[in-house]
């Protein structure tokens, strides 16, 4: 494996543990911090694949886009679209006035997020 790609796996893993630490906060919950890091962890692990795969990518959030540049590579991966989709509204929007998350779209997050996750780490335990 390439050291990029670890790195890119271990900030994905600090998403996902910041993201999992948040979700048990019982005053006062930050449910858009939850889906943001949620949105975060699938981000890094893409492009820890793609980088892993020697496929360039921009500096880009947009989960569908990155997936569709993994899917060569990964084909079985296209069965995330959906949720990538959903995933990707919490990169920019959420973080700033207008929008707000909820428990229940925080918990879709983590669902879908740990979905995808579970099929990275299959890939990383492979390498």
């Amino acid at each position: 494996m390439k050291p990029i790609t670890a790195e890119w796996i271990a900030k994905a893993e600090a998403d996902y543990a910041t993201m999992l630490r948040e979700s048990c906060v019982t005053n006062r919950p930050n449910w858009d911090g939850v889906c943001f890091h949620a949105q975060q962890c699938a981000e890094k692990y893409l492009k820890a694949r793609l980088c892993e795969a020697g496929i360039p990518f921009g500096k880009i959030h947009d989960l569908v886009q990155l997936l569709n540049a993994a899917v060569p590579v990964e084909p079985g991966w296209k069965k995330f679209q959906r949720s990538l989709a959903y995933l990707s509204e919490f990169a920019v929007a959420y973080r700033y006035p207008g929008d707000s998350a909820d428990k229940d779209m925080a918990l879709q997050a983590i669902e879908f997020c740990s979905l995808f996750r579970k099929a990275l780490l299959e890939w990383v335990g492979n390498k």
